[in-house]
């Protein structure tokens, strides 16, 4: 007999293709980012601090908490919200990637950044994810982007672009975790 999802957690299929849509749309990217970074906020604080339309801001943060990766940590109006830090890994054919809030970031920077934007056109997300995992390396020392670029099959020019590119998130994600 089928089970009907629990109340109180997160509705699985939901919060995964909330998921998907991070990483495929940059303002919802970079509205999650921000709240987990700066948490909590309102959505007019997000409409401010990110020049988002209002009625994007407000759809996007239903979006958000209706997959349990935002909540409201204020019962009264004006609401305000906070984020839970994902980790999602997945696996296919013997390959695993893990989607983080700093692959969610740098995806929220690609409207921003158009190094970001090519080397997704390039190399797909998944190149992201692990060009990030050497830009964590390479923020604290130990890659420079000539082991990088052997790694990841590209030019040392294109390795150091995507690295500087990626620096302030890597950055920014690594004090998160200490």
């Amino acid at each position: 007999m089928a089970q009907s999802p629990p109340r109180s957690g997160r509705p699985p299929i939901q919060q995964l293709q909330t998921v998907v849509d991070l990483l495929e749309t940059p303002a919802l990217a970079r509205i999650y980012a921000h709240v987990l970074q700066d948490g909590p906020l309102t959505v007019a604080d997000i409409v401010d601090n990110l020049d988002i339309p209002q009625g994007t801001a407000y759809d996007y943060v239903q979006k958000l908490e209706a997959a349990s990766l935002v909540e409201k940590t204020r019962d009264r109006r004006p609401y305000e919200y906070d984020a839970e830090s994902l980790s999602l890994t997945l696996s296919t054919d013997g390959e695993t990637q893990t989607i983080t809030p700093a692959l969610i970031a740098a995806v929220a920077r690609r409207d921003e950044n158009e190094d970001i934007d090519v080397y997704i056109e390039r190399h797909g997300l998944d190149g992201l994810a692990v060009a990030l995992e050497y830009a964590d390396e390479y923020v604290d020392g130990t890659v420079n982007n000539r082991i990088a670029a052997r790694e990841l099959d590209l030019s040392p020019l294109e390795a150091e672009i995507i690295l500087q590119a990626l620096e302030p998130v890597a950055k920014e994600y690594a004090d998160a975790a200490t």
